[in-house]
């Protein structure tokens, strides 16, 4: 088969395409912006890409145009496919039908740590020998790549992250209910993407479109910190439940010890033990959610506890871009103030009180334009010493500055991004921690705050 992708350049669908190429089919795409590193990640593969959504790419004759959910009404490509009775489908839903059929699917859904809890339960599944297939919104660092068919022998086992946002103009499901995951993980859930719901209630719809899609012989794995979920399942559920957390009588839990490790309780009794280098509560019960997940396929507690010993995390998880002068950069996706606030406090509680922290925050994602989250932003950022933000009133729609006013002087905002530069280099001292969030290149502020400290 023959697709040609629209929008081939986003995380998810330049995903789908190297999963397509590896099954044998021909593939070929287009974007608005075609540029590195994912267009030539996808060249290497022999994906053909054009720039633009011109309608004479109808003059390649696919078989079928896979489109993804940038694509809206009024595209030049999409109104000739429509006008001219095109075959085409959404991107998650020709996932589900040529990609994850007949495999056992281990979805990851939740508004934080998907792409975390994903990469965490395909490298325990590839340390136990189960080879997986997957599909993660993020570059883990045991594998180099966010997407492969399966390992090195054919394997059942797919795990996907799970998202809640959209499929396409057409179908305004989430992405989620297209995969008909065996096991499904509900990490956490609160609001988020108040581009396209209005409130908290309309995800949980979503959330409960997705466990009515697990069989009765499949399993969900929820935190049972979170009244959002409770409310999700008091909905109906039809499979196996377990759930992870601090709340009285969950199945699975832990017990922290000073040096970071922690042991996996599960109904009651130690289970297995966790020595690693990850920091913050967040990913403790990413590791607990992803744990449970894999013994729901067969893998022993003990055994999952033991590879997280060697994961190496995702790339943009407070991955360190480099250390001048005894000052160390931090690159991480945080751009939802819980996001943030455990960012932040997951280095806080392991540096302690004796080193700064320099939180440098770039507020970019839809929900945080509409101004949404705004007030949250100050608490997110508490544990930090000093916060730069960047972003203008004319791109946010609301004023910066104003949002970070609570802060007091330990905070300034920026709508120029050489002068932030200037403003963190000269405040650094030796033994700070610079973290850097968003959910975007930020203008390649890594490299030029490192710079600007040499």
């Amino acid at each position: 088969m023959h697709i040609h992708i629209l929008g081939i350049c986003g995380t998810f669908m330049g995903g789908l395409a190297v999963l397509a190429k590896e099954a044998g089919h021909r593939v070929t795409g287009c974007d608005a912006n075609v540029y590195p590193p994912m267009s030539t990640q996808l060249e290497a593969q022999g994906i053909e890409l054009i720039q633009g959504f011109g309608p004479e790419q109808t003059a390649l004759a696919p078989d079928l145009y896979v489109v993804g959910n940038v694509v809206s009404r009024g595209n030049p490509l999409m109104e000739e496919i429509l006008n001219r009775g095109l075959p085409y489908v959404s991107g998650p839903q020709w996932m589900g039908e040529h990609i994850l059929r007949d495999r056992w699917v281990l979805a990851v859904a939740g508004t934080h740590g998907k792409t975390t809890t994903s990469a965490m339960l395909t490298w325990i599944l590839e340390d136990a020998g189960y080879a997986p297939g997957f599909l993660i919104g993020g570059v883990p660092r045991n594998f180099g790549v966010s997407a492969r068919i399966q390992g090195d022998k054919e394997s059942v086992f797919f795990v996907i992250e799970a998202d809640e946002y959209d499929t396409a103009f057409f179908d305004k499901r989430s992405k989620f209910v297209h995969y008909h995951a065996k096991t499904a993980i509900l990490n956490n859930l609160e609001y988020d993407h108040a581009d396209i719901f209005p409130d908290l209630a309309a995800i949980e719809t979503q959330f409960h479109h997705l466990v009515r899609t697990v069989p009765g012989i499949g399993r969900v794995i929820y935190n049972a910190n979170e009244e959002s979920l409770a409310r999700v399942l008091q909905r109906g559920c039809w499979s196996e439940r377990e759930h992870f957390g601090r709340a009285e009588g969950a199945d699975w839990s832990l017990v922290e010890h000073g040096d970071g490790s922690f042991d996996v309780i599960f109904n009651g009794e130690q289970a297995g033990h966790v020595a690693w280098q990850l920091t913050g509560r967040h990913n403790r019960a990413n590791a607990l959610a992803a744990i449970a997940a894999a013994r729901h396929v067969g893998v022993p507690v003990a055994q999952a506890a033991q590879s997280l010993a060697t994961f190496e995390n995702v790339k943009r998880r407070m991955e360190v871009r480099g250390v001048v002068r005894d000052v160390t950069v931090y690159d991480d996706f945080a751009h939802h103030p819980t996001a943030i606030a455990t960012t932040v406090g997951g280095l806080r509680q392991k540096l302690g009180n004796g080193q700064r922290i320099l939180a440098v925050l770039e507020p970019r994602s839809n929900t945080m334009k509409l101004g949404a989250m705004k007030e949250a932003l100050p608490g997110s950022l508490a544990e930090a010493d000093l916060v730069f933000g960047f972003g203008s009133a004319a791109a946010l729609g609301w004023s910066l500055g104003e949002a970070l006013s609570p802060l007091g002087d330990k905070a300034s905002a920026f709508d120029d991004l050489d002068a932030l530069v200037a403003a963190v280099a000269q405040a650094a001292r030796p033994g700070d921690h610079v973290i850097v969030m968003s959910n975007g290149g930020f203008g390649g502020v890594h490299a030029k705050l490192l710079k600007a400290l040499a």
